[in-house]
Formats: C-alpha cells, structure tokens, sequence
C-alpha cells in the first residue's frame, strides 16, 4: 500500500473511552487470596481513545466516534481529548450510564491482568455512527476496536468510503461474523485473539505466519499479529514477513497494542507504505513499554520527520524484502478494496 486516497491524514476511531484504575504490585492474587501493598494510580483509557491518542501524536488528523458516562469522569475524558488536539464532535454522553472503566494489575514484569466494565461505551449504538457517516465515509483510515457493541462496528464497516482503509483490532476477542470479516483491510490481533479466531492455539513466529494467512482467508486483505517482543508478522496477498520489535526494557505492556495501531493508522492515513506503516508501529509500541501508564504515550524522540524515521528500523532489522518494499510499497489492499466492496454491495442489490 502506497497511499490511502480518502481525506489524506484523517484517522475516524469508532472505540471505547474510559477511566483506567491501574494497581501495581508485586505479585497478582491467587483465587480466594487477597494481596495488599498496592499502588493506585488513574489514567485516561479505553482502547479506542489510546489509539484515537497515539493516531494523534504520530502526526494524523483523528476524530473519535464514542459515549461517555453523564458524569464527571465523562466531561473529563472529553476534555482530555481536546487538548491531545482530537476531535469530539461524535462523542455524545449516555444518560444514566457510568464512563467505562477498567481496572488493570500490573506486575513487575509488565505484564497486566485487566477487568473491564464498559459503562456508556456499550451505549454506543447504530444510530451514533450513522450520524457520523459523512465524517467515516471520507476517512482515510477507519479504526474500530471491541470494547463497543458489535452492531454498531458493523454498521461503521459499511459506511466507509470506498477508498478508506478499514483497520478493525479485534480486541478484545469475540467471534466475528463473516459480513464484518469481509469488509475488513487490515485485521490486527494478538497471539490470543488469532487463537480466538481460528480456534487453535500456535506458538513461535513461523506459526505466526501460517496463522495469519489462514486469517486472511476468513475475509481481511490483510492479517497483521503481534507477536510482544518479537514483533509483528504482516500477511497479504503478495507478501509474508516478519517485523522485528527493537530491543527495549520493560516497564508496562498495557499500552503497546493501542500504541501500535494507532501509529499504523496514523503511517497510513499519511501515504506510507504498509511495510513502513507496520515498522512504525511496531516501534511505537515497543517503546511505549518502557513508560508506565495504559495512556498511550509515543516518545518523542519517535516523531522526528512526522515518524519517517523507521526505514533505518526496517533496514537494520533484516526485514526479507528490504529496501525494495520500502521503495516500491505495498500498494496491496488498494488492488483489492473496490472490486471486494463492489461485489458486497451487488450483493445487497
């Protein structure tokens, strides 16, 4: 993919906002034990306002489509977003219900255990995207993620654009249904929720790449799995690699998979390739491990040259197709994008 050819740089995520209570401690609790000594801390959350977040500071134009609770929590959320230059004109409040939150026990390996309750963000209905179907259907980059009912991540898939590039983060896992799959440019999950989708367990980056063509054969034109330390390995139709993660130490996994996806969206929706696009992300979301918090945060140091600084990463990682993929791109999901939705919608003719 060489370029998204809806409104260049403009990211729409249909997503979660919520409160994250994040507990540090030593060690998580056995059934029936209690552990004490914790440390509390609150950070701003939800998958889809951290990818709506890491989008942003990786340089893309976002705009969210959400609920938040009629609370204070809500208002503050709302807030939060703004001054990370988001849009929220799509982010309505649900009467009587509560902002989501989650609560998160960290270790300190990094690992994280997490408990959500989703609040308004289960309010977010049909009628929400459809009154934001001007703002999806001219997107470069669609993101959706499923902290939010699935009818209405449906609902949002059949509203874009013909030229906008759907990025769905099955996150966290449920069954998908065909009519979803099908519509899908990029599926990104994680070694557990690929499980989750083929309903097999695997191991390893070899298996990975066997995996995620099998994904590819559920619908999406392409099938991207991060594999954690190990990085990411991206299928298409004409190509099968592996992405190196950079060494980095670990502090806090929590946010790696929002951080990862939202600067994919981001290299995207700005016209990078999507060898180059994944490299960023894998990157971005490495990085963010070594800082604490659930909050995507994207270092700095990351952003120089509007985050192009990754063809080194490629480069030096031994990436198969080298520098060619970078220079050609992989126009892939563009070949396939109008004929697929073409056919889907003859199909409801």
């Amino acid at each position: 993919m060489t370029s998204a050819r809806g409104h260049r740089g403009l990211v729409v995520v249909v997503g979660s906002i919520n409160i994250d209570y994040v507990m540090s401690v030593e060690r998580r609790p056995a059934p029936g034990e209690t552990v004490g000594d914790a440390v509390l801390k609150l950070y701003a959350g939800g998958k889809g306002a951290n990818q709506a977040v890491a989008a942003a500071l990786c340089g893309a134009s976002v705009e969210m489509v959400a609920r938040v609770g009629s609370d204070p929590n809500g208002q503050a959320r709302i807030g939060d977003l703004v001054v990370k230059g988001i849009g929220t004109a799509c982010v309505r409040s649900a009467a009587g219900a509560p902002t989501g939150v989650a609560f998160i026990t960290l270790t300190p390996d990094g690992e994280n255990a997490i408990t959500v309750a989703p609040g308004a963000n289960a309010e977010l209905t049909i009628e929400d995207v459809e009154a934001a179907g001007d703002l999806i259907k001219t997107a470069a980059v669609l993101v959706a993620q499923l902290e939010v009912p699935l009818a209405t991540v449906v609902r949002a898939s059949e509203l874009a654009g013909q030229e906008t590039i759907f990025l769905l983060n099955c996150a966290p896992y449920r069954p998908l249904p065909n009519e979803l799959l099908e519509r899908v440019d990029i599926l990104v999950v994680n070694e557990s929720e690929a499980a989750g989708l083929l309903g097999r367990q695997f191991a390893g980056v070899q298996e990975a790449h066997e995996a995620a063509a099998e994904l590819c054969k559920l619908g999406p034109r392409c099938a991207v799995v991060t594999l954690g330390p190990e990085g990411a390995v991206v299928v298409a139709a004409d190509v099968d690699l592996h992405v190196p993660a950079p060494s980095v130490h670990v502090v806090d996994t929590t946010s790696a998979g929002d951080a990862f996806v939202g600067a994919l969206a981001a290299r995207l929706a700005a016209g990078d390739s999507l060898v180059e696009s994944v490299a960023f992300g894998t990157v971005v979301g490495s990085a963010t491990t070594e800082r604490r918090g659930a909050g995507a945060v994207v270092p700095a140091e990351l952003l120089a040259g509007g985050g192009r600084a990754t063809s080194s990463v490629l480069r030096d990682s031994a990436v198969p197709c080298g520098d060619s993929c970078l220079a050609e791109g992989v126009d892939l999901l563009a070949q396939t994008r109008s004929r697929c939705r073409s056919a889907h919608q003859d199909g409801e003719s």
